[in-house]
C-alpha cells in the first residue's frame, strides 16, 4: 500500500509538471576539438521577431542544459562561452513540437574560425569572419533563371537599386569581384546582371583595403566597400550567357549579348551591347589617368602634372550624365588564369566603344555684383562623339614563401570630335541689353596612353617586418585641332551697338607627358602593439604643351601664328617625398600618427620667349586616426588630414585662352600656398539578428589662407578673373544619419536617412568681398519588402536649399523642394510578371527664378518567361510613361547662381526578348 501511494504520488506530479511545462528546450555544450563538456556556458533565448530576451540559463557540470516554462512561437538560441565563436540557431515550439532537442552543440575556438559568428537556420545562413560578413547563397530564395543582382536584393543590410546600384550596411559598393578576381575591372552590373544566382555558394561583403594595407597589416586608411561572389565548385566548368534585343518606338533600341566559358580556374567572358537608351556600359575609370585636353594641374602633395580640363575647346569625357540623346556601341573580352598552384594568375580585359551625343542646353545665370545684378542667358546646341580602345592586365607571381611581385599594364586609344554651337546673351538689372555673342567651336582629338606598374613586396625574418617597392611609369600624347568663331555685341546703356568683336581662328593643341613615380615602404614592429611605417618616394616628371593659335591670311587660308593665344611650355619637375607614421593595434583599438613632407623643384620654359619660371616648395601632409571597434559589427573612427596647396600654373602664369571671349584670366606670381584642415567621424553599427543598422558620417573642413578669384565684370559684361589670397577661412560641412532595421513581424525593412550639408566660401566680386552660404536639408523614409510574388522599395522626403550671397540679398535662392521614388515586381500566376518605377523631384520656386520645376518619371513592364528553366523571356515596357523626363539642374557657386535646362531622353515604348542558356556542371539546361 505505502508503495503504491509512493508511484501514484510520483505520477500525479509527473503530470502536473508536464502540465504547467508544456514546451521544453534542452541539449549539451562540447567543444569541437577536445570533446570535454564546457562547464556554465551561457545559454540565451531569444524573440526572433525582435531578439527581445525570453530565459536564460547556464550549462551544469556535465555541459547539458535545460529550460522549461516557455511558450510557444519562434525563437534563437545562442550559446557564448569566453574564447569561442557564438553559436546561434533558429527553432520553433508549437503543439506538434512542444520540445527541441539540440543534442551535443559543438563550439569552435576563435582563433580557429578568425573571430567568427555562425548563424545558421532554413530562412537564413550567415559568418563573420573578423571584418568579413558572408552570405551562404543556398539559404535564399533563389529561383530559375535569376541573377546576382536578385540574390543580393534578398541579403540583410544590402540594397540595390533599379539601376543597379549596390548600397552595403550604409556605404555604397565599389566593387564586385567573383572568386576574389576583378570581372571587366570597372562594371559592377557586368557581374550582378550576367552571372547566374544559382551558381553562387557565397556572397561575402567587406572592406578591401589598399595592396599596401593588406601586405603589411597596417590601416592605412584606404578602403573599398566590396562584394566578392564565390561560385560553386560544380559551377566553375562549363558555359552560360544570354542575349537580350528590343526595339521601341520613335527610334529607340537595346540589345545586349553575352557569353561566358569557365573551366576550374580559367575564365572567359565576351559581351557587346548596342543601343540608345542610355545604357552605354561606358563606365570606364579612367579620367584619372587619362586627360582629354591639355592643362597644367597640382595633386595634394604638390607635384605638377599637365592633364586633362580647362576650356571648351576639348571638353567631352566619352561619359554620357543624361544630358542629350546617346547612341552607344561597346564590348568586351575578359580572361583570367591561375597555375603552379595558384602561385601564378593572370586578370586581363579588353574594351571598346564608340558614343555619340547630340543635344541642347540652356543656361541662365545671375551674376551678383555690388552695384547691381547681371543676368546671363545661353542656348547650346551640341553634338559629341567618342571611340576607344582599352587594353589592361595584372600578372601576380609569389617568388617564394616571403616575397610577390604584382605588375599591372594598361593603355588606351582615342579619338574624339567635338562641334558646339553657341547663342548668347546678357542683360542688366532694369532689363536692358548688356552683349549677346554667337560662337561655334569645332574639335577633332586623338590621344595615347599608357600606364604600367610593379609592386613588390618582402616579409624579413623578424614578424611585421616589412619591405615593399611600387614603381609606375605613366605615358600619354594628346594631338587636337579645331575652329573657334565667334562674334560679340556690346551694347551701352540706352541699348546701342558701341563695339563688336570677331574671332576666327584654327588651333591646335600638342601634350606629351612622361611620369616616373617609385615608392619604397619599410614597416617596423617596435611592440606586439605598436609599429612604425617608413616611406620614401621619388617622382620625375617630364611634360611639353604647345598650343597655337592661328588668323587667316586669306579665304580659308590658317596660317598667321597669334602669340598672343598661343604657348609653348616645357616642363621638368623633381619631387622627392618622406613619410612616417606609428600604428598602434591593441585588440580593439588603432591608432594612427604620421606625416608625409614633399619637396618639389620644377622648372617650366616658355619656348617662345626663351623665358624660365623656377619655383621650389615643400609641402607638408600631416594625418591622425583613431579607430575603435566594439565588436565584430559595431566600430567609430576619427581622422584628421591636412595639406598644402601650392597655386598652380594657371593662377601664377595662366595659359591664355580666348574660346570663351567674355570670360579672361590673369595670372598672380606673388600667391601663396594654402592650407587646408580636414576632419572626419564615421559610426556604424549592424545588428544580425535584428538586421537593425545605424551609419552616421560627419565631415568639417576649413581652409587657411585661401586661394580664390577676384573676379572683375565690366560695363560691357566682360569676367576677368584673377586668383589671389585671403584672410577669411572658408569652411565645409556634411553629416548623413542613416538607419533602417527590418520588421520581422510583417518582413518589412524601414529606413530613414538625414541629409545635411553646406558650407562657407569667399570671394572678390568687382574688388569687394562676397560671402556665399549655402546649405541643403533632406530626410528620407524608406520602405522596401522582398517577397516570393513581389518585392517592392518606396522612399521619399522633402529638401530645403538655403543658398544666399551678401553682395544681394534681396536675390537670393531659397527654396523647398521633395523627391521621391517607388519601385515594385509582382510575379503573377503563368510565369508573368509585372513592374513599375517611378521617380518623384519637385523644386519650387524661389527669388532668384520665378518658376517652380516639378516632374514625376513613371517606367513599366510586363513579361512572361517560358520553359521549366524559364529561359526565355518576352517584355513589353514603356518609359517616362507621362512624358516629363525634362532636364534640369541648379547650383550656386561664389556669386553665380545658375540654372540649366537640357534634352533628355523621354517617352518611348519598347518590346523584347531575353534568352538566358547554360550548361553547368555537367548538366544541361534544355533550350
Amino acid at each position: 500500500m505505502k508503495v503504491t501511494s509512493l508511484v501514484l504520488l510520483f505520477v500525479c506530479s509527473a503530470l502536473l509538471a508536464f502540465a504547467q511545462n508544456p514546451y521544453t528546450v534542452k541539449g549539451s555544450i562540447t567543444d569541437t576539438a577536445a570533446t570535454y563538456k564546457m562547464v556554465n556556458t551561457s545559454i540565451t533565448i531569444l524573440n526572433q521577431t525582435d531578439s527581445t530576451l525570453v530565459k536564460y540559463t547556464r550549462a551544469d557540470a556535465e555541459g547539458t542544459f535545460l529550460l522549461n516554462n516557455l511558450r510557444s512561437g519562434k525563437f534563437i538560441l545562442l550559446a557564448t562561452y569566453p574564447g569561442y565563436a557564438d553559436y546561434v540557431e533558429e527553432f520553433t515550439l508549437d503543439s506538434l513540437n512542444p520540445s527541441k532537442n539540440f543534442g551535443p552543440l559543438n563550439l569552435i575556438l576563435k582563433s580557429t574560425l578568425l573571430e567568427g559568428v555562425i548563424i545558421t537556420g532554413k530562412v537564413a545562413a550567415i559568418k563573420i569572419k573578423g571584418d568579413t560578413t558572408e552570405f551562404n547563397a543556398g539559404s535564399y530564395n533563389i529561383k530559375p533563371n535569376d541573377k546576382v543582382e536578385d540574390l543580393l536584393k534578398q541579403l540583410q543590410g544590402i540594397q540595390v537599386d533599379k539601376d543597379g546600384k549596390i548600397t552595403a550596411q550604409g556605404a555604397s559598393v565599389g566593387k564586385v569581384l567573383v572568386d576574389g578576381e576583378e570581372f571587366f575591372g570597372d562594371d559592377p552590373t557586368l557581374v550582378t546582371k550576367n552571372i547566374r544566382a544559382d551558381m553562387v555558394d557565397k556572397v561575402q561583403l567587406y572592406d578591401k583595403k589598399s595592396d599596401q594595407a593588406a601586405f603589411t597589416g597596417i590601416d592605412d586608411g584606404e578602403k573599398t566597400k566590396t562584394i566578392n561572389i564565390k561560385l560553386k565548385e560544380d559551377k566553375k566548368n562549363g558555359y552560360f550567357g544570354k542575349v537580350d534585343a528590343s526595339v521601341g518606338t520613335d527610334q529607340f533600341y537595346q540589345g545586349q549579348a553575352m557569353f561566358n566559358k569557365f573551366k576550374n580556374k580559367q575564365r572567359f567572358s565576351v559581351y557587346g551591347m548596342a543601343g540608345n537608351t542610355g545604357q552605354t556600359g561606358l563606365g570606364w575609370e579612367d579620367s584619372s589617368k587619362y586627360g582629354s585636353s591639355a592643362n597644367i594641374e597640382m595633386t595634394d602633395d604638390g607635384m605638377m602634372y599637365i592633364s586633362s580640363g580647362g576650356d571648351d575647346f576639348d571638353s567631352f569625357d566619352g561619359q554620357y550624365n543624361g544630358q542629350g540623346i546617346p547612341s552607344a556601341k561597346t564590348g568586351g573580352l575578359h580572361y583570367e588564369n591561375k597555375w603552379n598552384k595558384d602561385k601564378e594568375g593572370i586578370n586581363t580585359n579588353y574594351k571598346i566603344g564608340l558614343i555619340d551625343v547630340k543635344g541642347t542646353r540652356n543656361n541662365i545665370t545671375q551674376n551678383n555684383l555690388p552695384n547691381g545684378l547681371i543676368n546671363s542667358f545661353s542656348d547650346q546646341k551640341f553634338d559629341n562623339s567618342m571611340f576607344r580602345q582599352k587594353l589592361d592586365g595584372i600578372y601576380t607571381v609569389q617568388l617564394d614563401t616571403t616575397s610577390t611581385l604584382k605588375v599591372n599594364v594598361d593603355g588606351s586609344l582615342k579619338s574624339s570630335k567635338t562641334r558646339d554651337n553657341f547663342l548668347s546673351s546678357s542683360i542688366r538689372e532694369n532689363n536692358t541689353l548688356i552683349n549677346s555673342g554667337i560662337r561655334s567651336l569645332s574639335n577633332d582629338g586623338d590621344q595615347k596612353a599608357f600606364n604600367a606598374s610593379a609592386f613588390w613586396t618582402k616579409k624579413l625574418k623578424k614578424k611585421g617586418r616589412t619591405l615593399s617597392v611600387r614603381t609606375t611609369q605613366k605615358i600619354s600624347q594628346n594631338e587636337t585641332d579645331g575652329y573657334l568663331n565667334s562674334t560679340n555685341e556690346f551694347f551701352n546703356v540706352n541699348e546701342q551697338r558701341d563695339s563688336i568683336q570677331n574671332i576666327d581662328q584654327y588651333k591646335t593643341n600638342h601634350t606629351l607627358s612622361s611620369i616616373f613615380n617609385t615608392n619604397i615602404t619599410y614597416t617596423e614592429p617596435i611592440s606586439k602593439v605598436l609599429s612604425l611605417v617608413l616611406n620614401y618616394g621619388l617622382d620625375i616628371n617630364n611634360s611639353s604643351s604647345d598650343k597655337k593659335s592661328f588668323n587667316q591670311s586669306g579665304a580659308g587660308v590658317y596660317d598667321q601664328l597669334d602669340r598672343k593665344f598661343s604657348n609653348n611650355f616645357e616642363l621638368d619637375q623633381l619631387s622627392n617625398l618622406g613619410g612616417a607614421s606609428f600604428s598602434y593595434n591593441k585588440e580593439k583599438s588603432n591608432i594612427t600618427l604620421g606625416t608625409k613632407v614633399t619637396g618639389v623643384q620644377f622648372k617650366q620654359y616658355d619656348v617662345y620667349t626663351d623665358n624660365a619660371y623656377k619655383r621650389s616648395f615643400a609641402n607638408w601632409n600631416p594625418q591622425a586616426s583613431y579607430r575603435y571597434r566594439f565588436s565584430q559589427q559595431k566600430a567609430i573612427s576619427i581622422s584628421y588630414y591636412g595639406y598644402t596647396t601650392q597655386p598652380n600654373i594657371d593662377q601664377i602664369q595662366p595659359v591664355r585662352v580666348n574660346t570663351d571671349p567674355l570670360n579672361v584670366t590673369l595670372g598672380n606670381p606673388d600667391l601663396d600656398p594654402s592650407f587646408q584642415n580636414s576632419i572626419s567621424f564615421n559610426y556604424n553599427s549592424y545588428k544580425i539578428l535584428s538586421e537593425q543598422s545605424l551609419y552616421f558620417y560627419g565631415s568639417y573642413s576649413f581652409t587657411s589662407n585661401p586661394i580664390t578669384n577676384n573676379a572683375v565684370t565690366d560695363e560691357a559684361g566682360k569676367n576677368t578673373y584673377q586668383a589671389i589670397n585671403l584672410d577669411e577661412s572658408p569652411s565645409n560641412f556634411y553629416f548623413n544619419l542613416s538607419t533602417s532595421r527590418k520588421i520581422k513581424k510583417i518582413s518589412l525593412n524601414v529606413g530613414i536617412d538625414l541629409d545635411i550639408r553646406g558650407g562657407k566660401s569667399y570671394s572678390m566680386i568687382n574688388n569687394v568681398l562676397n560671402v556665399t552660404k549655402s546649405y541643403t536639408y533632406g530626410p528620407t523614409l524608406s520602405l522596401s519588402q522582398n517577397k516570393d510574388k513581389y518585392d517592392f522599395r518606396v522612399s521619399f522626403g522633402p529638401s530645403y536649399n538655403d543658398i544666399s550671397s551678401s553682395l544681394q540679398t534681396s536675390s537670393n535662392n531659397k527654396g523647398w523642394g521633395s523627391t521621391g521614388s517607388a519601385y515594385f515586381n509582382v510575379r503573377l500566376p503563368g510565369k508573368i510578371s509585372v513592374s513599375s518605377d517611378g521617380n518623384y523631384e519637385y523644386t519650387a520656386k524661389t527669388q532668384t527664378f520665378d518658376q517652380k520645376f516639378e516632374r514625376f518619371i513613371w517606367n513599366a513592364s510586363i513579361s512572361k518567361k517560358f520553359f521549366k528553366a524559364e529561359n526565355l523571356q518576352l517584355r513589353i515596357s514603356g518609359n517616362d510613361l507621362l512624358n516629363q523626363n525634362a532636364g534640369f539642374r541648379r547650383s550656386a557657386y561664389n556669386n553665380m547662381i545658375t540654372q540649366d535646362r537640357y534634352t533628355t531622353i523621354q517617352r518611348y515604348f519598347m518590346g523584347g526578348i531575353i534568352w538566358d542558356f547554360n550548361k553547368m556542371g555537367g548538366s544541361v539546361t534544355k533550350k
